[in-house]
């Protein structure tokens, strides 16, 4: 690992945290997926594709997150059962009213944040720049689409207006 010019010990907490990023994913995936197959009712079209464009990210980022933690040189967790004791996420039941899939979706990504900002910490401890700039670029996106989850359940005039 020495051409990667990382600390051993450093590297090793960062991919602690890391596997608990890929722990918090892959149930934060599996829900997509929940919510995607039982989403009813009259914005079904919409959540539908939402949330199927969701956990194509989804996928994407559990693939990346374990790449990260194979380029530190440690192994990524891929256990189900890890990963439920591990993840600070929990699973949802399938019937769900469209705005409570939405609310459980944004409390996730609360948590899914807090996590990202451990990873972001410790790697900054360990200078790791590669993981602090794919972290980061999860935060940005994740914050956005958190967002747009939240404009979707508010309903005019919930917004404050600058002065």
């Amino acid at each position: 690992m020495s051409y990667l010019n990382f600390n051993a010990d450093k590297a090793n907490n960062t991919s602690k945290e890391l596997n608990i990023l890929l722990a918090d994913y892959h149930l934060y995936y599996q829900k997509l997926r929940n919510f995607h197959w039982n989403i009813l009712g009259h914005n079904f079209f919409d959540l539908h594709v939402k949330f199927e464009e969701m956990y194509d990210d989804a996928i994407l980022k559990i693939d990346e997150i374990a790449e990260r933690i194979l380029t530190l040189r440690f192994q990524p967790t891929s256990n189900y059962s890890d990963y439920l004791e591990m993840s600070s996420l929990k699973e949802s039941k399938s019937e769900l009213k469209d705005v409570d899939m939405v609310n459980i979706l944004i409390d996730d990504h609360g948590l899914l944040l807090k996590q990202m900002s451990k990873v972001v910490e410790v790697a900054g401890e360990a200078e790791d720049e590669g993981t602090i700039d794919l972290i980061g670029a999860y935060i940005r996106e994740l914050e956005t689409t958190s967002w747009m989850l939240d404009a979707w359940r508010m309903k005019t005039g919930d917004i404050h207006k600058s002065v």
